[in-house]
């Protein structure tokens, strides 16, 4: 079973995770972690802390000469930004008083973790609750590709609409895995529609200037997979249920969809379901890919195509009218240093959760101790649909 656990505050000394299921013999190199970790923090509209932090990753255990050894992986980056933070976030008590956070962040966690856990202070709420989490969580996902991309499978994502702002029809190859991803990572906002990202920026722009923040989506790809990953025998072995909650659980994301997604509603059953085919050379294909790629909570041999809505950032450097817990009176909301625009970034989060649960589903299926183990029986597995 793969599993994984993370640690570490938006302000605090070092990020950390501890990776348990992944098999010896994975090839895994720092430059490669750090390569997606570098992906996550670019995108415009983001703020001032992607330009304190470098976000490098430090690997503790668990891979000896560039190979994983089958014991539990830790990795560790630090926050550059720590030493700003020292009274505020050390560990041991301080003589000095620190000045609490008290003022509410309508759209944060901030008031419902105060209630929850019982703090006169949102600091350690905000601190926990900060996507910037989310940087042990790519680090994870970089170690799955490192799985997954032994076995032909690939994860990726695109900026599909900023604010009100939508991509138009794309002209892309069939397979994924021949777009030009390379040129939506050093796209400003990851995005295909060159002509969109133009007023997708302008959209940015504009609400940064009333001090507004802004959302958007973006859509996540993967392919290679095959057939049969997941389960219809229970209801949390459904693949699609595992994508969808594993979403869900990134900060600011308030709806996925799942190929045509709330598309299908609208349709009748016959003009819904891809029609299935068998050809004695090229083997099992549909003849269109609405279901997204899953069906039955399995994979069916299409790409996956995940569609997910990002809220707009809740900090606003012109903050909304709230409350403060320690007089409960009317306040302007606390002002934390934040982006005004964090689809891009999420995106590639999007990408990870998405890596996460099928290397997950794939160990599932295939896991041995060894990668030669996994290769064998996914090898041996393929044989028995193949043509």
């Amino acid at each position: 079973m793969f599993r994984f656990l993370t640690a570490g505050e938006s302000h605090g000394k070092a990020l950390t995770t501890i990776i348990e299921g992944l098999p010896a013999g994975v090839p895994i190199r720092a430059e490669f972690i750090n390569r997606h970790l570098a992906r996550r923090m670019k995108g415009y509209g983001r703020g001032g802390r992607m330009q304190i932090e470098t976000d490098t990753v430090e690997i503790l255990s668990g891979v000896r000469h560039g190979y994983s050894m089958g014991s539990p992986i830790s990795l560790l980056v630090r926050n550059a930004d720590n030493p700003n933070w020292t009274s505020i976030m050390d560990e041991k008590p301080v003589d000095e008083e620190v000045k609490k956070v008290t003022r509410l962040r309508p759209g944060h966690a901030d008031m419902a973790g105060v209630i929850k856990y019982g703090f006169d202070d949102v600091r350690p709420v905000l601190e926990r609750s900060s996507a910037r989490e989310t940087v042990t969580r790519t680090a994870v996902a970089a170690v799955c590709r490192c799985l997954l991309e032994e076995f032909g499978i690939g994860v990726r994502s695109h900026v599909v609409r900023i604010g009100p702002v939508g991509i138009g029809e794309l002209d892309l190859p069939a397979n994924p895995a021949e777009w030009p991803w390379d040129e939506v990572d050093q796209s400003p906002l990851r995005c295909f529609d060159k002509q969109a990202e133009a007023e997708m920026v302008k959209t940015i722009d504009g609400a940064k200037e009333r001090g507004d923040s802004v959302g958007g989506a973006f859509e996540v790809i993967a392919w290679g997979m095959p057939i049969g990953l997941g389960s219809f025998m229970h209801w949390d072995r459904r693949l699609d249920g595992q994508i969808a909650g594993a979403i869900m659980s990134i900060p600011a994301i308030k709806g996925v969809e799942i190929g045509e997604g709330f598309g299908v509603a609208s349709l009748f059953g016959s003009q819904a379901q891809d029609e299935i085919r068998y050809d004695a050379s090229a083997g099992w294909s549909r003849l269109s890919n609405r279901a997204g790629g899953t069906e039955g909570g399995m994979t069916n041999g299409q790409p996956l195509v995940i569609r997910v809505a990002v809220k707009p950032i809740s900090t606003l450097t012109r903050p909304l009218t709230s409350v403060d817990i320690a007089t409960k009176q009317e306040a302007v909301a606390h002002v934390e240093r934040a982006d005004n625009c964090q689809v891009p970034a999420a995106g590639v989060v999007g990408e990870a959760m998405v890596t996460i649960v099928l290397a997950q589903n794939f160990l599932e299926k295939f896991g041995g101790d060894h990668l030669d183990h996994v290769r064998r029986s996914y090898e041996a597995y393929v044989k028995t649909y193949a043509p």
